[in-house]
């Protein structure tokens, strides 16, 4: 068997004996949707991590980099920047101890900023768990020649069983060795691939704006890059939840420290990489066409591309590793989260405000398996991985962000304001 194969499959063992050892301490609603609220800043910042750095990253992203270089960095920055406001956002949501950020809507404004806000985090995160299918799809393809679709629906299968297994618990619990798995895997490639292409005299021969603030374009779409991943952050519903998470304040905003040093050097280190996978391959197909045109859906698979022909065995076992971490930990929060909503903000709030724990828990199993086939049809109606996330990054930075930040931060929002702000804004 393909030393490849075997890996991912020793891989994912791990992590299933991690989620069903961790499914034993599921007994209340809370175990299941906020981890007991128990955890630990190390933990809570892997999943943080974990599940910022997704597909979009490592394909959206990296297609960027391909195409553009170093200045694809602007759409990660917002991330960054956004992550140092919610440090200090992140103790007082701690100690509100809700399940989602829509009984925080609801709180601060009424049950119809729950319903909208609802609504709005399960479009786009949908969205965002589908595009991590298409991600899964692309892997499996590079490495078997399946066909991506089937490989996007193997991959759909496994996030649902993985998140059906123990909820929050598991994915906290698996997101640390992700978390390992994510910054080893890329460590280890980024200098194995810089030699593999030839090195500086192969960074040479790429056009200069590569290396440049703003690359081939302007300051206009370094702008328009930057503020869906900024908004977005802002309103991070996962996040969020997360803290939620935390055994207390202080371990959240400790998490946040963790989270913001680990988004910006994975996510470097992957555009780092990206660039030099172009310098061997901008003129070479797949990832150029016939008239010299970049191939924007093939640019978008260059760092795996990289693991499976340029690097050593080994590393690119590890670099492929890494890819299926980084997809798996982000699907399967952003599935978590939109069962969440479902099962707290619709179900328990407004059909069966009666409902037991161990109920709860079962109609939220229900719903991940729904919701990931949902998802993964959703997945369906989009060009690229690119497109996907700038449209779910949109919904929650316009719809969701400015309500949420005005209930933290702004004493005379009114309630009329803040539910206009989340109908227009997913409008």
């Amino acid at each position: 068997m393909d030393a490849y194969i075997i890996g991912i499959i020793a891989y994912l063992a791990l992590l299933t004996g991690v989620g069903v050892y961790k499914s034993r301490k599921v007994k209340t609603q809370d175990d299941f949707m906020v981890a007991g609220r128990k955890t630990t800043a190390l933990f809570l910042a892997g999943t943080l991590v974990c599940t910022w750095v997704g597909s979009g990253s490592l394909f959206g992203g990296a297609g960027l980099a391909f195409r553009g270089g170093i200045s694809q960095l602007w759409m990660s920055a917002g991330a960054w920047v956004g992550i140092a406001f919610v440090y200090f956002l992140a103790d007082r949501v701690r100690k509100i101890s809700k399940y989602t950020i829509s009984d925080i809507l609801e709180q601060r404004y009424n049950s119809l900023a729950r319903i909208f806000g609802t609504t709005a985090v399960i479009i786009a995160y949908l969205t965002i768990a589908g595009y991590q299918f298409r991600g899964g799809g692309r892997l499996l393809n590079i490495l078997t020649g399946m066909d991506p679709q089937t490989g996007a629906a193997v991959t759909c299968v496994a996030t649902i069983l993985f998140t059906i297994i123990a909820g929050m618990v598991s994915i906290i619990a698996m997101d640390l060795a992700n978390g390992i798995m994510i910054i080893v895997g890329v460590f280890i490639a980024l200098p194995l691939a810089y030699g593999a292409v030839g090195g500086s005299q192969a960074l040479a021969s790429l056009p200069a704006d590569r290396f440049a603030v703003f690359g081939p374009e302007d300051s206009v779409w370094a702008m328009g890059v930057f503020f869906p991943t900024f908004f977005l952050l802002m309103g991070e519903s996962s996040m969020y939840q997360k803290f939620f998470a935390a055994k207390d304040g202080k371990t959240a905003k400790k998490a946040v420290i963790g989270m913001i040093i680990g988004v910006i050097v994975v996510e470097t280190s992957l555009a780092l990489l990206s660039v030099v996978g172009s310098a061997k391959y901008v003129t070479l197909a797949p990832f150029a066409n016939p008239d010299g045109t970049l191939n924007k859906a093939a640019t978008e698979t260059i760092i795996l591309y990289l693991a499976r022909h340029d690097l050593p065995i080994f590393a690119g076992v590890l670099l492929i590793c890494a890819g299926v971490a980084i997809i798996l930990s982000t699907a399967n929060t952003f599935l978590m989260v939109s069962s969440t909503n479902v099962a707290r903000d619709i179900y328990q709030r407004f059909i069966n405000p009666g409902v037991s724990e161990q109920a709860i828990v079962k109609f939220q199993r229900m719903w991940i398996a729904i919701l990931g086939i949902v998802a993964f049809i959703v997945a369906n109606f989009f060009k690229s991985i690119l497109d996907m996330a700038f449209t779910a990054y949109t919904m929650v930075g316009a719809g969701i962000t400015p309500a949420l930040l005005a209930a933290f931060l702004w004493k005379r929002v009114t309630v009329q304001g803040g539910v206009a702000s989340i109908i227009a804004g997913m409008g």
